[in-house]
């Protein structure tokens, strides 16, 4: 294929937002694939590509992408460091004109990179944070990533936390800007009139008092500390109930951490993968994120759209789009007794959570609404572009 590009020029800027991920991914899906379609069409052509395994028998952007009708193709590899991935991404930054490759996890941002150097195109990285706990990831491939970051002409950091990261690994703080995680607040609303339905079908009593959670069940997000803390609240609580929903590595071990509570392990319910998230907050009381580590987390943003009384860790970019006494109740990280007392506060207190949760819902409707960043990244777009043609003049 020769290198001129087979679409005709419009004057919008094209963006090749580019990910890899296996199986269902998380937020940051949700960050790319809503952020898209929600994208000023008149001024920007978003395609969204993702380097599917051929081997992952669950992945389901496809069909996610499909419901939000954004424009989207796939690179297939046959394992992870598939080289006839390079030329196929070649191909359609090619074929579609592309002026940004927008990159999104390690592996996407070495491709990244070598393609804006073979293609003359402009590269981009959005770095979520690493999560992973495996030693390959935390001694391998994410010290590289930031290394390769450093690289890049720009960087969007989900949260300063990881800014900062990016500058001690060698970034140059003028190139890497904190656009923090948003949501849209018109899809996601509580309907009080849900509650008793959502409570039913999770087989819940009307009475219970329910303490909810959602993430991958992987240690960072520490689900067993939030087990140990709600059986210290369920000994004098006996309505007080547990829901956590997410798939993970660590599932089996919670599974036989709540078997080994005897009676309380009754009121916790480990329902696995879930793709109805907003329903699932109907039949909360309070939502708590226990976790180690976060980028900016969704699941918390989720929970402050939906008007659910919020209790978290200070993980990641989580102090900056909640703040303790205002949106909700926030603890330090792997304090097992700051979460109970923090858990039992709004749940004894349901005018004190409800207040909270107003503030946190206001907040979401403002400052953290998506169509804010999506105005934020956008211009970035613009910045980039326009600093490519002062270096070119």
């Amino acid at each position: 294929m020769s290198g001129a590009t087979t679409v005709a020029r419009d004057g919008r800027i094209r963006v090749l937002e580019l990910r890899s991920v296996f199986g269902t991914g998380g937020g940051p899906e949700k960050t790319i694939l809503l952020g898209t379609a929600l994208t000023d069409t008149t001024r920007f052509d978003v395609t969204v590509c993702y380097i599917r395994d051929e081997r992952d028998g669950v992945f389901a952007i496809d069909e996610w992408s499909r419901s939000l009708g954004i424009p989207y193709i796939e690179v297939t590899e046959a394992h992870s460091l598939d080289p006839a991935v390079v030329p196929k991404l070649r191909a359609i930054v090619r074929e579609r004109g592309i002026d940004i490759v927008h990159a999104h996890e390690y592996k996407t941002d070495f491709l990244a990179l070598l393609v804006a150097k073979l293609e003359g195109i402009i590269p981009l990285s959005t770095a979520h944070g690493w999560t992973g706990h495996s030693a390959k990831e935390r001694y391998g491939y994410y010290p590289a990533d930031r290394w390769l970051l450093a690289r890049f002409p720009r960087v969007i950091a989900v949260s300063e936390e990881i800014r900062q990261r990016l500058i001690r690994a060698g970034a140059k703080p003028e190139r890497v800007t904190t656009v923090l995680n948003s949501i849209d607040p018109g899809k996601f609303r509580r309907d009080p009139a849900r509650e008793p339905v959502a409570r039913a079908g999770l087989g819940l009593p009307a009475d219970a008092v329910v303490l909810g959670a959602v993430g991958r069940a992987e240690p960072q997000k520490r689900f067993d500390l939030l087990v140990d803390a709600f059986a210290e609240l369920a000994a004098a609580r006996p309505r007080l109930h547990l829901v956590i929903a997410g798939d993970g590595s660590c599932l089996p071990a919670l599974r036989d951490q709540v078997a080994a509570l005897g009676p309380a392990g009754a009121r916790v319910h480990l329902l696995g993968h879930r793709t109805d998230v907003p329903d699932l907050h109907h039949a909360f009381d309070v939502f708590v994120q226990s976790s180690d580590y976060e980028g900016t987390p969704n699941a918390v943003l989720e929970a402050m759209a939906l008007g659910t009384p919020l209790v978290a860790t200070r993980a990641g970019g989580t102090e900056e789009i909640a703040f303790d006494g205002v949106h909700g109740r926030l603890v330090a990280c792997g304090d097992r007794a700051a979460l109970v007392g923090a858990m039992a506060e709004l749940c004894d207190d349901p005018a004190r959570a409800r207040s909270l949760a107003a503030a946190a819902r206001h907040r979401v409707e403002t400052d953290l609404a998506f169509a804010n960043r999506v105005a934020r990244v956008e211009r970035i777009y613009e910045e980039l572009m326009a600093a490519r043609g002062r270096r070119r003049r």
